[in-house]
């Protein structure tokens, strides 16, 4: 399946202020605001409406901020989504260019608000208000707190349960083809008055908007349901049972409705290909017409991220409800895979809709099912909420899976790097770390400069701390909510190895002087876990290295942790200039290779019994890798594993099954560093070899790059696209390293059973561009870069090689 292939798309063109104008983000007139007295209540959606006047030739510029989230529209057509994620205590500020968008004369302003107030790893738990304002030719014409209108929008259920235990709340909505007339013709059926909140601190977005493209299908599939009762043990989400002190949200018995038991009395029945009632089979007259426990399903032909929509008619009351999920699980739309309530619930009077969620979701299949009354359905929609990507981004390879494995990487990485660098976009949309450290790099890469990398470093160095951590402590992923307390510890380390890479991408030392308070109060709460050898034992709260067997061997002491533990000693001794710890990063990997080396592998952990530590005999694979990521090992020093992971590890070796006892490592985290060591080492074509091994059969069957190496969890990772992107730009193409700081770039060639690859990426002030081609006597390559780039080459082919 030829990516993209048999998707409509129509592109939005939202005009975003240059980033150098958004500096400093300052309200002239508007104020904060929110229906008074309902600034804390849960899931409570509220309406704000104006108008204002445009005369062709005047620019006019809207300013927002607001918590939780809004959708704005312009005379009722979509024009954004926001804001930008910032810390807790601080709002990112949108500024829209209008001046294309706005029409002559009267023109209609509104925002849909969600005011969640309640924890998640996705939205941050703060009060919710609207700050906007629209200045025309250079005045404000309208501002919250004097001519925006306010009203609950009551068409959204309040009382609905959590999308997942890592997002806020699920939709179900009750509505009338009038409900939204207030977007454009009509007025707020129910005006409140606002209160002014506390005055916000402000900062830029600085991140790019989406361009909002929205891509449209028509059925695949069509089937009925069969009515079957509640399960004797249906499926319950924490979120739905969890409720409480240490998770916000609404109590199973408060809820108004429960999608995800009641989708649980059904069960797929009969299923065919929609193409067959356009011919005139399945007995029904309109191949567009749906009855009661029928449904369509629609495929997007790849994952997808973003904002729901489908258009039907009902002609007497109906209940209609959307699932949808990444992949097909028996032939079926599962939309309780992925552990939350992939559903959508509506309650529709007799009338016309355009459905459109307010919340993003990730899906390649959407099943449209009518559990009451009938619909006649129209084309489904995807209004995508990605980041966007440059023009100047290409690469082809002359080889169909590797251009294939490209375009999957990109479209992970857009749908995992709006504003934050989230693990994933669909279950948890959080901003974890160590993800972030791989999802980084292809920012540079894909977007030529650290735009969103700067927003994460300063959405951490902004809070005075972070309630609910121990002192010094960072968040695994933020912005975030911690209210259970829980951390990961490795995860703060991975943050400090990402910011020395960070300030050699950016130059940006002004952030890492800053940080430098932050992190040596990390290294003191490490501290209080050094044991006799200088390690550190007996970590608290989940101690994490990948998603594999390694995870049950992290206590006592855990060399995969300390080997990453005496990177951050060495990163911040090089940033700080602090050669004791520099000193200490290398008492810790002697002692490491020490007890952890057993003379055929790394073990993974040692355990104190009666006050003595023992090592264990526990192996992994990932921690092999980790050993020689993190300077533990190199090939000079352990020759003899070094090549028994070369020759013997990698993704044939479940078939193989050498070497039973060291557990195998996941995509998460152990593969990416093999691909990364395998680099490091110029074994080019092993590297390209197992890229497509790893990573192949999950760009056919989604088109994005996943979390662990089955469909059993995410199937969109933010991380993954190092795999797609960074390694291909890399080790194939050849730019190995660019330093748009320095303005360097470093070309390496390698042999390669490939006979031809060129690519592109953006850098500030345009584009290079590689293309090499290879003969039996050279390889040829031409070069394009902006004036001033100083270029080394490094050739580790056997062939020479000629620049054109």
């Amino acid at each position: 399946m030829a990516w993209g292939a048999g998707l409509a798309v129509a592109t939005l063109f939202l005009v975003m202020l240059p980033l150098a104008a958004q500096a400093e983000p300052v309200f002239k007139a508007a104020k904060p605001v929110w229906p008074a007295g309902r600034e804390k209540e849960k899931n409570l959606t509220v309406g704000f409406r104006t108008t204002f006047d445009f005369h062709a030739g005047q620019h006019a510029t809207l300013r927002a901020a607001g918590s939780t989230t809004y959708r704005i529209k312009l005379n009722g057509q979509f024009l954004g989504y926001g804001p930008a994620r910032g810390p807790h205590g601080w709002y990112r500020v949108d500024e829209i260019d209008l001046s294309k968008r706005a029409v002559a004369g009267a023109n209609v302003l509104t925002f849909e608000v969600c005011g969640y107030n309640v924890n998640s790893y996705a939205l941050l738990d703060q009060p919710s208000f609207l700050q906007a304002e629209v200045e025309v030719g250079g005045k404000v014409v309208a501002s919250t707190g004097k001519e925006f209108v306010a009203g609950v929008l009551h068409g959204r259920v309040q009382k609905t349960q959590r999308y997942s235990f890592q997002r806020p709340f699920s939709e179900a909505y009750v509505l009338s083809p009038e409900t939204d007339s207030w977007l454009v013709s009509g007025r707020l059926s129910d005006p409140l008055k606002v209160a002014v909140q506390q005055e916000k601190k402000l900062l830029p977005r600085r991140v790019p908007l989406s361009e909002f493209e929205v891509r449209s299908e028509d059925p695949s599939f069509f089937g009925r349901l069969k009515h079957i009762g509640l399960p004797a043990a249906p499926w319950k989400d924490r979120s739905l049972t969890g409720i409480g002190t240490a998770l916000g949200g609404y109590l199973e018995s408060d809820l108004t409705t429960t999608p995800s038991l009641e989708m649980q009395t059904f069960q797929t029945g009969e299923v065919s290909a929609w193409s067959g009632l356009i011919n005139g089979f399945g007995g029904k007259e309109d191949a567009r017409s749906l009855a009661k426990n029928e449904f369509f399903v629609y495929d997007f032909r790849t994952n997808l991220t973003g904002f729901v929509g489908i258009e039907l008619t009902c002609k007497k009351r109906s209940k209609v409800v959307l699932t949808f999920d990444e992949i097909l699980t028996n032939g079926d739309v599962d939309f309780k895979r992925l552990g939350c309530v992939n559903a959508i619930e509506y309650d529709l009077a007799p009338g016309t809709y355009h459905l459109e969620s307010i919340e993003p979701y990730t899906l390649r299949y959407l099943k449209v099912n009518v559990l009451a009354g009938e619909a006649h359905v129209g084309q489904a929609t995807l209004r995508e909420y990605v980041s966007p990507t440059d023009g100047s981004v290409s690469f082809h390879a002359g080889d169909v899976r590797l251009d294939r494995l490209f375009q999957a990487g990109v479209e992970t990485y857009r749908q995992n790097a709006v504003d934050v660098f989230m693990d994933c976009p669909s279950r948890e949309r959080a901003g974890w770390l160590c993800d972030s450290f791989f999802t980084a790099r292809v920012e540079h890469d894909l977007a030529g400069d650290t735009l969103i990398e700067k927003n994460m470093f300063e959405n951490f160095s902004l809070p005075e701390s972070f309630k609910y951590l121990p002192e010094g402590m960072l968040p695994m992923c933020y912005p975030s909510d911690h209210n259970d307390g829980v951390f990961i510890p490795n995860w703060a380390m991975w943050f400090v190895v990402q910011l020395e890479e960070y300030a050699q991408r950016s130059g940006d030392t002004a952030t890492v002087k800053k940080l430098r308070p932050r992190l040596e109060k990390l290294l003191r709460y490490f501290d209080k876990f050094k044991n006799s050898d200088g390690l550190l034992e007996k970590l608290e709260s989940w101690v994490f290295v990948e998603w594999s067997d390694a995870n049950n061997f992290v206590q006592d002491v855990n060399y995969p942790t300390n080997m990453l533990y005496a990177e951050v000693l060495a990163a911040m001794g090089r940033m700080y200039g602090r050669q004791d710890l520099a000193d200490q990063a290398a008492h810790i990997r002697e002692v490491i290779r020490k007890q952890s080396f057993d003379g055929n592998f790394f073990v993974d952990n040692a355990v104190r019994k009666d006050g003595k530590l023992t090592v264990t005999k526990n192996r992994s694979e990932v921690c092999q890798y980790f050993a020689f990521f993190f300077h533990v090992a190199t090939p000079e020093s352990h020759p003899d594993l070094w090549k028994t992971l070369v020759k013997d590890f990698g993704p044939n070796r479940k078939e193989t099954k050498k070497y039973p006892e060291v557990r195998p490592a996941n995509a998460f985290v152990g593969n990416v560093l093999r691909l990364e060591l395998l680099s490091r080492a110029a074994l080019t074509q092993q590297l390209l070899d197992e890229s497509l091994a790893y990573q192949l059969y999950m760009v056919d069957r989604t088109g994005t790059l996943w979390e662990n190496d089955g469909a059993y969890a995410s199937c969109n990772h933010g991380f993954a696209s190092h795999g797609g992107v960074r390694v291909l730009y890399r080790d194939i193409l050849g730019l190995y390293t660019v330093d748009t700081i320095k303005r360097k770039v470093k070309l390496r060639f390698t042999n390669l059973a490939m006979s031809q690859c060129e690519g592109s990426r953006p850098v500030p002030g345009g584009q290079i561009a590689l293309r090499w081609a290879r003969d039996d006597k050279a390889i040829h390559y031409w070069l394009d870069a902006p004036t001033g780039y100083e270029v080394e080459i490094e050739n580790l082919s056997s062939s020479k090689l000629v620049r054109h």
